[in-house]
């Protein structure tokens, strides 16, 4: 099938999920707890991604010169990889989902979708919407399940040519592992595309305006109760700011309102399951030992999921809390000496996906911009919520394999094969029976 079918194909998904989207947002409340904010949104950026994609694979496969040279044509296009897995997660169950199938899509080749077992009504919805745009048969293939059972059988197929996965760093490497082990009935290496965890930093210096400061960080910590790979996990304070930012902070996050998702005033409803629940409880009581707790509210409902947020400061950077990925509304605040002081923590950490910096100094942007590692940084506003094409989303590190990054026309490249072409054009003799 063209690259011109692709986009037929696609664009049509796109406007079936446009045409449901309240209704899709409305299963995300239900099923995985989000906002009506964070659920509309989720939907509108499964749009986009399927829009950047389809339009980006146009002319993938369309052969074009490399350099001009005389009596020689050389030329370039990529092919599909052939089929592929997407494992994708419960957090944003239909933008990711979407996003890494219909990439692969786009490029020609075939997929399996496995989506989280939380997740797994509105994966079903969407594929359904794929063949109802008329997505041929086999291209897309729906198998819900344990990804501890189903996730060792598509990695390990001979057939498999690659997988794209969203996930935790722990299965992420099982999967690189699992990927480069021989298999005596594979042709080659699985490509892997993996968008793993962070344990995200902002920090802030004493020439940020703390109004917005306050907002973002407010935001980006505990917005969708902070699961969200690119959450704010750190803050990471000047000295000279600390107490006012702290005692902001604080006053903030006091009068968040946790509930129902369905409720419009609800700023994050219940975390996904009962095991998400006891992990932020034991770090919150982890945080209570030799931390000094800003902000422990007990003031939740008494029957879901619930946890509220809770803040702790002058947090050392080698305590657990400060050190491993919660994704929870679980805060961490630390002090610095200087900006370079601030990076250095922000820096000592096993992660690098999102980082975020709040300064109206130039020299402090420039340092943090410079030094910071983080696959994407963000200035003077919150660090989640990255758009389609205009922040392309992923990190290094254990956040991912530094390669291409969703919402990229590198995504498409990496879930195709290039290829060159030269021949030489110059006759030696002429024998026209070979066109009979």
């Amino acid at each position: 099938m063209k690259a011109e079918k692709r986009f037929e194909i696609l664009s049509a998904a796109a406007g079936i999920i446009r045409e449901r989207r309240f209704e899709l947002a409305a299963w995300q409340t239900v099923e995985v707890g989000k906002t009506r904010r964070e659920a509309i949104a989720d939907v509108d950026e499964a749009i986009d991604h399927i829009m950047y994609y389809s339009i980006g694979a146009l002319g993938l496969d369309k052969r074009r010169p490399t350099e001009k040279t005389l009596g020689e044509i050389n030329d370039a296009y990529y092919r599909p990889r052939g089929p592929g897995a997407v494992i994708a997660p419960w957090n944003f169950p239909l933008a990711i989902l979407a996003g890494m199938t219909c990439a692969s899509l786009a490029a020609g080749n075939t997929v399996v979708v496995k989506p989280s077992s939380s997740s797994a009504v509105i994966a079903s919805l969407f594929v359904d919407i794929l063949v109802e745009a008329g997505v041929p048969d086999g291209a897309v293939n729906f198998l819900p399940g344990s990804g501890d059972l189903l996730g060792p059988v598509l990695i390990g197929h001979p057939k498999t040519a690659f997988v794209a996965f969203t996930g935790s760093w722990d299965v992420g490497a099982s999967i690189v592992e699992a990927a480069s082990m021989k298999n005596p009935g594979r042709k080659g290496f699985i490509k892997v595309v993996a968008e793993m965890g962070g344990k995200n930093a902002v920090i802030i210096d004493e020439s940020a305006d703390l109004d917005e400061t306050v907002a973002g960080v407010l935001h980006s910590a505990f917005g969708f109760g902070g699961q969200k790979c690119s959450a704010c996990s750190r803050v990471i304070v000047l000295n000279a700011v600390y107490n006012q930012f702290v005692e902001r902070l604080v006053d903030a996050a006091n009068s968040l309102v946790l509930g129902p998702p369905s409720n419009p005033e609800t700023f994050y409803g219940p975390l996904i399951d009962e095991v998400a629940k006891k992990k932020a409880e034991s770090y919150i009581e982890a945080g209570m030992n030799g931390v000094t707790p800003l902000l422990v509210r007990n003031d939740v409902p008494a029957e879901g999921h619930y946890v509220a947020p809770a803040i702790f400061g002058d947090v050392s950077p080698d305590h657990k809390i400060a050190r491993e990925e919660i994704f929870s509304p679980v805060l961490s605040v630390m002090r610095a000496k200087d900006i370079d002081h601030a990076i250095d923590i922000a820096n000592d950490c096993d992660y690098a996906l999102t980082g975020g910096l709040y300064s109206r100094t130039p020299s402090s942007v420039a340092k943090v911009t410079d030094n910071m590692e983080a696959g994407n940084l963000y200035i003077n506003r919150g660090i989640t919520g990255a758009l389609v094409r205009r922040q392309p989303f992923g990190g290094y590190k254990k956040s991912g394999l530094g390669g291409a990054k969703a919402g990229s026309w590198e995504l498409l490249r990496e879930l195709s094969v290039p290829r060159a072409i030269s021949e030489n054009i110059v006759r030696h003799g002429f024998s026209p029976d070979l066109e009979s």
